[in-house]
């Protein structure tokens, strides 16, 4: 089975030797986001602002994919401080609705850019 290498303009550009998600039959595996906004590359400032972000980026790859936020079956959530996991689960309910994907939520020490959020996730389409 060959892999399509998926890539969306309205989501940051990759800030490593990574591509933003990678489509395997009718399996996408989505790259981390974190919260750029993807026009200008600028960190935003804050938990909140970040994680809309990070859920924004995300939508942006799932649709350059074909598919979107609900297709997604397992999210991973990296935070650098789970005094904030009430909050993220919060900003998460504004973006998935029941039946809600697989989820990890884990603290990380140091996320890449000093990002204060990250997520990344497997989205299967049809």
């Amino acid at each position: 089975m060959s892999k399509q290498i998926i890539h969306s303009d309205h989501a940051p550009k990759a800030v490593g030797t990574y591509s933003q998600a990678v489509k395997v039959g009718n399996t996408v595996y989505l790259s981390g986001q974190i919260g750029l906004e993807p026009t200008t590359g600028e960190m935003l400032e804050g938990f909140e602002a970040q994680a809309h972000r990070v859920f924004e980026n995300l939508r942006a790859v799932c649709r350059a994919a074909g598919g979107d936020l609900k297709d997604i079956v397992k999210l991973g959530v990296f935070v650098t401080d789970l005094g904030n996991f009430a909050k993220l689960n919060e900003i998460m309910g504004q973006y998935f609705e029941a039946p809600f994907p697989a989820r990890a939520a884990i603290q990380a020490s140091a996320l890449p850019k000093g990002a204060l959020v990250e997520a990344d996730g497997v989205m299967v389409l049809g």
